[in-house]
């Protein structure tokens, strides 16, 4: 179970000074230690329209992010903060108060733009929170929807139609709710009941016509049916008289307006029930980690005087994630031999056995890790570093039965050394009586277990290395005859050529075994990633059949609504020809 991240209050995650955005390294700390998925909701609109007061009731508490009291804009960059979840376990709820818009002192409205821009790119639900009615001027206001194609690309090469670009965008936008405070009026159009949701489509309907002012008034309602695919309205009465508001945060929830109480509860159980877990291309889920990353690209991208790319920042992303992937993976590998390998192994084939169990498993969890690994480059990474593990094992295990084999031989040996130098087997008869010895300790050399892979070269170098004594011995016994000896010789001889025949071929056999093993490895690599494409693939179509229902569903709207005024045209002109007929009529009769 993942440690819950609770801080205490909301802290600057993008300081704005002088215009500049710069990160706090102190909240990317708090953020790279969250290893839960992250639900994002960020709170964007003019200042001193008490945005901080609606992220604090999301955060369960009266105070945190700051209110305020006055016509200054209190907020400045982005704040954060991290709480658990209310009702996703398992889950981090990162809250982003934002510096208020058009504040008069600042005058920047690129400025702005950047902050609503970071807003939109950080978060899986956005609110924009706006004073009064959806009027012209409240759109006018939320003209910063319109800059978002001169600040934000979806992809690193755009197409040359910019329009298709902008479409692209309905992939990885968040959720778009839209709070209107202090309403005041009813909720109706041509006498009418309206729900807030309906209120806010109603409000989003373009105007027929192509003059200049046509497309002005167009042009932020159709920004904000092109990027959102999803939206919602809440509207909050006033919650207490003028005067009291500076006193918001002190006031207990029964000195407020019961209905302005209520608005809110409905606020917060909405997005504690509907906002989803910030979620990249690919089925991606966004942790702290991953949204520490995407906040370092966007403001490395805005510092150099770039636009902060989806694309590119989903890429610098995998970067990351594959190189902890490659080490994760590798850091598996190695306590899965480490806890099974037991040097010298017996034979080659039962080593590269278990390199086989033990590289598929390490496979395993960089797949399960990594993601976007363009043109496999950290897989192909991950198996040469397994390759040459595979191959350092090998060696280890060479050197380590060398070294067993040799202090074997200086144990089993050693006794008979001795006898030679004081010169027991110079004697008649005493040739044999050496062989003899010598054959009982080889038999006692085999017996002995966990000698590896060098057993038979040792000993057969070994040997070789005491030819002379062997022969010193056969020469100086005086009770065989010179024919005897010459047999002897040939036969020792033969044996010697047999066992270096003997080792080419198990040389011979390991190589087969290791070209074999590297072909298994190739062979499982290229399953496992022939299943990866085939999930990233399966899961790429769905991201686009979304993208796509989500873009037919709004041409769909967008259809009705004009098949709906073509209609009410078409029946305003029936009617005005039924008038007239009526008027014919009663012309012709009087």
């Amino acid at each position: 179970m993942a440690p819950e991240i609770n801080l205490p209050g909301p802290m600057s995650l993008i300081d704005n000074t002088k215009g500049q955005l710069v990160v706090n390294p102190e909240a990317l700390k708090i953020l790279s230690a969250i290893t839960q998925p992250v639900v994002v909701v960020a709170i964007v609109g003019l200042y001193r329209t008490g945005k901080s007061y609606l992220m604090n009731k999301l955060a369960g508490k009266k105070n945190g992010f700051s209110l305020g009291s006055t016509v200054k804009s209190h907020t400045k960059g982005i704040w954060m903060w991290c709480v658990p979840h209310p009702k996703k376990p398992e889950h981090t709820l990162v809250l982003l108060d934002t510096e208020g818009l058009g504040d008069i002192e600042k005058g920047d409205n690129e400025n702005d733009s950047w902050i609503f821009a970071l807003a939109i790119l950080l978060s899986s639900t956005f609110v924009y929170n706006s004073m009064g009615t959806i009027n012209q001027q409240a759109m006018d206001q939320l003209y910063y929807v319109t800059e978002l194609t001169h600040r934000i690309r979806s992809k690193s090469s755009p197409n040359e139609n910019e329009n298709e670009d902008s479409a692209d965008f309905v992939s990885f936008f968040p959720d778009f709710v839209w709070t209107l405070r202090d309403f005041s009026l009813d909720l109706e159009a041509d006498g009418q009941p309206l729900t807030p949701d309906e209120y806010l489509e109603y409000s989003l309907k373009l105007t027929q016509g192509t003059s200049e002012k046509d497309k002005n008034f167009n042009l932020p309602r159709l920004c904000i049916q092109k990027f959102f695919p999803k939206k919602k309205c809440f509207v909050f009465d006033l919650p207490i008289h003028r005067r009291k508001l500076a006193q918001l945060e002190k006031l207990q929830d029964e000195e407020l307006d019961p209905e302005f109480v209520q608005q809110v509860a409905d606020f917060c159980s909405y997005i504690f029930s509907n906002s989803k877990t910030k979620t990249l291309s690919g089925g991606i889920k966004v942790n702290g980690p991953r949204l520490e990353s995407l906040v370092l690209t966007y403001i490395d991208a805005i510092s150099r005087g770039d636009l902060p790319c989806m694309e590119n920042a989903v890429l610098a992303l995998a970067q990351i994630e594959n190189s902890a992937a490659v080490q994760k993976a590798i850091a598996h590998y190695d306590q899965q031999m480490g806890q099974k390998v037991q040097l010298p192994a017996e034979t080659l084939q039962e080593l590269l056995d278990l390199h086989r169990v033990s590289e598929r498993e390490a496979t395993e969890v960089f797949m399960k890790n990594s993601f976007k690994d363009v043109d496999h480059l950290f897989q192909k990474k991950l198996a040469a570093q397994l390759d040459k593990k595979r191959d350092d094992f090998c060696k280890q295990n060479q050197e380590a039965s060398s070294d067993r084999c040799s202090a074997l031989l200086q144990v089993i040996f050693s006794p008979l050394e001795e006898e030679v130098k004081a010169g027991i087997y110079s004697k008649p008869g005493g040739y044999r009586l050496f062989i003899q010895k010598l054959q009982d300790l080889e038999k006692k050399y085999y017996e002995e277990p966990r000698k590896g892979i060098q057993a038979e070269e040792i000993l057969q170098t070994y040997l070789k290395s005491k030819e002379s004594v062997t022969d010193a011995i056969l020469q100086t016994d005086q009770i065989l005859t010179e024919k005897e000896k010459e047999i002897e010789v040939e036969r020792v001889k033969a044996e010697s050529a047999q066992a270096s025949a003997k080792m080419l071929q198990e040389m011979q056999r390991k190589n087969e075994q290791m070209m074999e093993q590297k072909e298994r490895s190739y062979q499982e690599h290229l399953k496992q990633l022939t299943e990866k494409m085939e999930n990233d693939r399966v899961q790429l179509l769905k991201e686009q059949e979304r993208t796509l229902a989500l873009k037919l569903q709004e041409q769909e709207r967008l259809l009705q609504e004009g098949f709906q005024k073509e209609s009410r045209i078409m029946k305003n002109e029936i009617q005005d020809l039924q008038t007239k007929m009526r008027r014919r009529k009663a012309c012709t009769i009087s």
